[in-house]
């Protein structure tokens, strides 16, 4: 049994990689930011605003932390989320870190969601804004901090595939190395 997470900022394209993981190791997929659209959408609000209703209500965060943890209990899975790294952090063979410049990332969202770049900076902005208080104030995780993860990738610098080649062969030698699969 194996499980890898894959954390990261809106836009760095962890999703693309957890994805891509997923189907080339043969496990499945689990998404928190998923469950995060979902309730956004059963209350017909935005991203932006169930972030800012999320930093009085604790109570979001810890129903996809609860489900986060249960698919890291059962194994043979890649999990993705801003912060499954921490939050799965005793069940997790492997961390990786997905990242990019800001104005990258906001270039993605902005064509994703097929909406202006400010537009896109805006809701960025202020999710990014947010989470940062609820990870602090909830939990006392600084996500700037990047110590707990293996591998960590840059993918304003590479293109989808090559990101997933780094990941690949990075993965290989350290599941390798803990007897993984």
């Amino acid at each position: 049994m194996v499980v890898i997470v894959v954390s990261g900022p809106p836009g760095s394209g962890k999703t693309t990689q957890a994805k891509l993981i997923a189907r080339h190791y043969g496990l499945k997929y689990y998404s928190a930011g998923t469950i995060f659209r979902r309730i956004a959408m059963e209350r017909g609000v935005s991203l932006e605003e169930l972030s800012r209703i999320a930093a009085s209500d604790p109570s979001i965060d810890l129903e996809i932390d609860s489900r986060s943890l249960e698919m890291a209990k059962k194994g043979d899975v890649v999990i993705d989320g801003h912060l499954t790294a921490w939050i799965v952090s005793e069940y997790a063979d492997l961390r990786i870190l997905i990242t990019a410049p800001l104005l990258v990332r906001i270039k993605r969202i902005a064509q994703r969601d097929k909406v202006s770049f400010q537009q896109a900076a805006r809701e960025t902005i202020n999710r990014e804004y947010y989470q940062i208080k609820r990870f602090i104030e909830y939990y006392g995780i600084d996500p700037g901090e990047t110590s707990i993860f293996d591998i960590i990738v840059d993918t304003g610098k590479y293109s989808v595939e090559e990101t997933f080649n780094i990941l690949r062969e990075a993965i290989d030698k350290i599941l390798k190395s803990k007897n993984i699969r």
